[in-house]
This record gives C-alpha cells, sequence and structure tokens, in this order.
C-alpha cells in the first residue's frame, strides 16, 4: 500500500485549496528554478532513471521520448503538447490533476518544455471538460501572475509561454497526431508516420506529445529522486499511478497507488469489495474501453495492475481506468456498446477501420439479441484480425480488441444465446 507521504497527488479529491498558494504549501513550485539551471541532459537522465512510462496507454518510457528532440535547433521552434483529450470511456483520471492539482500540470509543463528547449507548450483540453478547462486556466494566470511562467520563468532565465487548447469533442482527437491537426486548426485526422512529431509535429517544428499525468508527475519525481519513483512496482513497471476504477464496486474512486499492486488488494482497500461480494464478479476491463476483458477469476487470483502483467494476458493497463462488471451484466450487451462508440467515433479515413467499425457493429448487435449462426463468431473474430494493425492509428486495434476479449472468454455465452433463441427460450436473451 502507497503510504500518504509517497502521493505526488495531494489534492486529488479536491478536499484542499487548488490556488497557487495551497499548491505551495503543499510543497509544488519549491526550487523550480534549480531543477532547471541542472540543464536540460540532467533531467532527460534522471527521467529515464524514474522508469516513468507514458501513463497515456501507450507506456512508452518518457525519458527516452523525450531524448528524442533534437538536440541542437535548426532554426524551427521545438513544442510540448499535453494531451488532455481524455475521451477512452471508462478513463477519468486527468480530469482530477485538472480539477483539483492543476499546478503539478503547469511545473511539469515548466519543466519538460525546457527539457526539450521548447519555450512554448499547449494544452489540448476536451471539449467536455468545462469545469476542468476553468480551474486549469486560473492555475496558468496565477502562474503569470506570479512570475513563474512567461519571461524569465520562475527567475530560471528561461522564456516559457503555456496555451490552454479547446478541443470541440472527438475521441479522435486523443491521437497524438490528430490532435496536432486538430490544435493546427484542420480536421481531426490522424497523419501517417514517419515522420514522427519528434522530427515533424506541431507546425512542421519538433513536437513532443504527453499526457497529463506522464508531465504532471515530473517536477516530484525531479525533487525527489528517480530512486525513489523507482521502488514501487516491479522492474519495467515502476512508479505510483492513478487508477479510475468505476462500475459494480461498492465505491468508484480515482486513487494514487503504487504500480503492480495486485487487483483485488486495489479493489478491497480503496472500493469496498466488489458488489454482492467477490463471487458475484464476472469481468473486468483493467485500462479503458480499448483493452480486451478478462474473467473475473483470473482478476480476482492472480492479477498484478501493471504494464506488463496485464500484457501477458493479452490485455492491458492502458490508461489504468479499471471498469469492473457483475454477474448482472449481460457482457455481449456490454462490448456491443464499445463497437457502438467506435464505429461512432471512427474518423473514416481508412476502409479497415470506416468499413470494420459498422461491420463489427452489427454483427454484435445481432449477437445481443441471438439472431446469428454459430459461425459468425469465428466470421466476426476473422474481421477484428483484419482491422486490428491495419490502420493508420490505434483507433482500428481499440474497436477489435473488445471484442476479441469477449469471444476468448466468453464465447460460450454467445452460443448459448444463440441457441436460446432458436429454441424459444428468451430468458437466456438480452433486453430489447
Amino acid at each position: 500500500m502507497l503510504d500518504d507521504k509517497d502521493r505526488i497527488f495531494t489534492n486529488i479529491y479536491g478536499m484542499h485549496d487548488r490556488t497557487l498558494a495551497g499548491a505551495q504549501a503543499r510543497g509544488h513550485w519549491d526550487g523550480t528554478a534549480g531543477i532547471i539551471q541542472k540543464g536540460r541532459d540532467w533531467i532527460v537522465d534522471q527521467m529515464k532513471a524514474s522508469g516513468l512510462r507514458g501513463r497515456g496507454g501507450a507506456g512508452f518510457p518518457t525519458g527516452l521520448k523525450w531524448s528524442f528532440m533534437p538536440k541542437e535547433s535548426d532554426g524551427r521552434p521545438s513544442y510540448l503538447v499535453v494531451n488532455a483529450d481524455e475521451s477512452e470511456p471508462g478513463t477519468c483520471k486527468d480530469r482530477e490533476i485538472m480539477r483539483h492539482d492543476p499546478h503539478t500540470l503547469v511545473e511539469g509543463c515548466l519543466i519538460a518544455s525546457f527539457a526539450m528547449q521548447a519555450n512554448a507548450c499547449y494544452i489540448y483540453i476536451r471539449g467536455e471538460y468545462i469545469r476542468e478547462k476553468e480551474a486549469l486556466q486560473t492555475a496558468i494566470d496565477e502562474a503569470y501572475d506570479a512570475g513563474l511562467v512567461g519571461k524569465n520563468a520562475a527567475g530560471s532565465g528561461w522564456d516559457f509561454d503555456i496555451y490552454l487548447h479547446h478541443g470541440a469533442g472527438a475521441y479522435i482527437c486523443g491521437e497524438e497526431t490528430a490532435l496536432l491537426e486538430s490544435l493546427e486548426g484542420k480536421k481531426g485526422m490522424p497523419r501517417m508516420k514517419p515522420p514522427f512529431p519528434a522530427g515533424a509535429g506541431l507546425y512542421g517544428c519538433p513536437t513532443t506529445v504527453n499526457n497529463v499525468e506522464s508531465i504532471a508527475v515530473v517536477p516530484t519525481i525531479l525533487r525527489r529522486g528517480p530512486e525513489w519513483f523507482s521502488g514501487f512496482g516491479r522492474p519495467n513497471n515502476a512508479g505510483t499511478k492513478l487508477f479510475a476504477i468505476s462500475g459494480h464496486v461498492n465505491n468508484p474512486c480515482v486513487v494514487e497507488e503504487a504500480m503492480s499492486i495486485s487487483f483485488e488488494e486495489l479493489i478491497d482497500r480503496h472500493c469496498g469489495g466488489i458488489r454482492g461480494g467477490w463471487k458475484n464478479l464476472k469481468a473486468v476491463i483493467p485500462g479503458g474501453s480499448s483493452v480486451p476483458c478478462l474473467p473475473g477469476k483470473i482478476m480476482k487470483d492472480e492479477a498484478i495492475m501493471d504494464f506488463d502483467w496485464l500484457r501477458e494476458q493479452r490485455s492491458g493497463l492502458g490508461t489504468a481506468a479499471v471498469i469492473v462488471m457483475d454477474n448482472d451484466t449481460d457482457i455481449i450487451k456490454a462490448i456491443w456498446r464499445l463497437s457502438k462508440f467506435y464505429k461512432h467515433e471512427s474518423c473514416g479515413q481508412c476502409t479497415p477501420c470506416r468499413e470494420g467499425t459498422g461491420w463489427m457493429m452489427r454483427v454484435m448487435d445481432r449477437l445481443v439479441r441471438g439472431d446469428a449462426e454459430p459461425e459468425e463468431i469465428d466470421m466476426l473474430l476473422d474481421v477484428t484480425k483484419q482491422v486490428e494493425g491495419h490502420t493508420i492509428c490505434a483507433l482500428g486495434d481499440a474497436a477489435a480488441w473488445p471484442i476479441q476479449g469477449l469471444i476468448r472468454h466468453f464465447r460460450d455465452e454467445i452460443e448459448d444465446r444463440i441457441k436460446a433463441k432458436r429454441t424459444g427460450k428468451s430468458s437466456a436473451v438480452a433486453a430489447e
């Protein structure tokens, strides 16, 4: 269990003052100029040593990502872009940072931008996040008024500007290159890679796109040291992590915990257990709606909440948005609802995704009702494989994986429903 003294986010529940004065009283903005004066290479090396992996879903090593930025400018400016377009169903951790602890993010933006030699940072915030935008903008204004950002930011000698950009509420704009397109005022459609953003990103300039949580933890890691941060979790899965737990638990919450905590301890300690007891647990989506679900028994008995263990189970930690489903859940209908979401949010640029998401949703629609042939289950699985890995961005994968998880672990339920429909036993068929 994580001790309170080791928590990076000290106001995640909004119990304390979120203003600059409140943040400083909790230790933020402490010695920021001193950190910056240690130089770019020192900051990047410390981040590499900490073992921090991106908190937006992919889990790419953060320090390594920063090191891809050019060491010497060729005349083009560099940019940091913070991805605050938190649109993954089930994910609600970044909004708590922006709403209650926004100065962690603002300070992180300054230090990370300096490490990439970027004099400007853009935060792209989700269209539906109105109150979060207000809280974050207030924090940015406070930082400007106090001289912590702007000319000679925090007395460090580094000039730094930070801009908050409000999206229009499209899931696809959470993909880093679609986000850059949207920032430039174009339609939010992913770009082909290469070039990668570190070579040609925003306005054709070197750019790094990072998640809110990835940036917000940076100042605390640099103050306390990489050894402290890497002391939590298993090797290659270091640090503390915000878990957003929703669904059929007694107390849904967003909580900061050590990586590699067991699923059972996470739920018992912070959520008061499963609704109706552990025997009532049916399935868990461990990392936001785009990762495959896992059966309740595996999660209870074995699950370790980190990148590597969940990848070995053919699922993923993703954003650590844990969606818990009990035995009352119609799992087929739940996955159909996700397939409907991905069909709606596909930008339509790639044929496999544009056509495949609609096709998968329509087959899922029939499976929910039991109006299908048993052979269609394998045909649906085959189509998910044709979509997965054949698109410019990962939305195709995100649409395919929940269905693959359903068929992998709950195929018998789909078959039972088809049989029940044929024999007229409507009790096994989902409510219309």
